[in-house]
């Protein structure tokens, strides 16, 4: 099964599928504790980032849909990632079955509402093309990712622990009414 990853271009950003010239700002960020403070904590050591980072593309072949990189348009830097994945967290039916929804932003491009741009084109794309339920699963002191993820429609399903962490469970069913 071959699928195309689909380009996304926002006014600042690009979305894309990651390519292997990405992989070391990928590894850098992922080794970044400002980046996984939220994340369960821990820095990802090489080896696990290019798991993650071949978790990524082999997504996109199996389910048509997945995380993209966010690229900076100006310097064609990878700045983050944000998109869709299916994981098996055992939270529960109303969880596990849909995809989850989920982005990171390097620290240094954070404040910018670079991170609401990418995430709110990944979910313009997902609404037209894989419409229904996502959910998310934030921590309860990722208050930017919170507001983030209610500007989106997420609502609060409830808190439980993933980790040995304390998690927010968000559903969404759908963009949000606009007014």
């Amino acid at each position: 099964m071959i699928r195309s990853i689909p380009i996304l271009n926002t006014a600042r950003l690009r979305l894309a599928g990651m390519r292997p010239e990405d992989f070391d700002r990928y590894a850098r960020m992922w080794a970044d504790p400002d980046v996984v403070q939220f994340i369960g904590g821990r820095p990802k050591t090489r080896g696990e980032a290019w798991d993650a980072f071949l978790r990524n593309a082999g997504h996109w072949q199996m389910t048509g849909f997945g995380q993209w990189g966010v690229i900076l348009q100006k310097t064609r830097e990878l700045i983050g990632q944000a998109g869709f994945f299916y994981t098996s967290r055992d939270l529960g039916e109303d969880f596990d079955p849909y995809p989850e929804a989920g982005w990171i932003l390097s620290p240094e491009m954070q404040g910018q509402g670079l991170g609401r741009e990418a995430v709110q084109a990944a979910h313009d794309w997902f609404d037209r093309i894989i419409p229904g339920r996502l959910v998310a699963m934030v921590s309860p002191e990722n208050e930017r990712s919170l507001r983030l993820a209610g500007a989106l429609g997420y609502r609060e399903m409830r808190r439980s622990e993933f980790g040995g962490d304390p998690v927010v469970l968000l559903r969404r069913d759908g963009p949000p009414a606009h007014n």
